[in-house]
């Protein structure tokens, strides 16, 4: 089974955050779109990622659009990796018996990114770091913030343009 592709419909679901609070899907996407990055705190790839989307959070916060981590841990490493990373956007713990979401999204590797449209039909499935659909979802969210393109990548910074997850 791989992820589900662009075109599907996303599995609804509702999480607590690493905070306590619940999250929906269908709450957010009455919001705006969604972007859902599932991660694992010991994964090299995720590592990487992670700051990044950190820069994308910081450059449009929830303004218009939803970005939140996935994590297939527990709570406890999940909030070591947030601090470790400097995450502050909104951290979902999926069940670590069962990891239902997860499974529901196909997932075989980490980190699988996808933008979720209003609608709930997934535009963007990436799976592992992809630099191109990475700047992608960098355009859809100043779109959808209805501001300008924030600058991800710093100027002389060497950023990869793939790597497995």
């Amino acid at each position: 089974m791989e992820a589900l592709a662009p075109g599907k419909s996303a599995p609804d679901f509702a999480l607590d955050t690493l905070d306590g609070k619940k999250f929906s899907l269908q709450d957010a996407l009455d919001r705006g779109p969604v972007v859902a990055a599932f991660f694992k705190v010991s994964c090299p790839t995720c590592q990487y990622t992670f700051p990044y989307l950190e820069r994308l959070y910081k450059a449009y916060g929830n303004k218009n659009v939803i970005l939140v981590g996935v994590s297939q841990n527990d709570k406890k490493d999940t909030a070591a990796f947030v601090r470790e990373y400097g995450i502050t956007f909104p951290i979902l713990l999926d069940d670590i018996r069962t990891y239902s979401v997860s499974n529901a999204f196909g997932l075989t590797n980490v980190p699988t990114i996808f933008w979720i449209a209003r609608d709930g039909e997934i535009e963007i499935c990436s799976v592992g770091w992809v630099k191109n659909d990475f700047e992608q979802i960098n355009r859809k969210m100043a779109e959808a913030a209805e501001a300008a393109q924030a600058p991800v990548f710093q100027p002389g910074e060497e950023v990869t343009d793939f790597r497995a997850g």
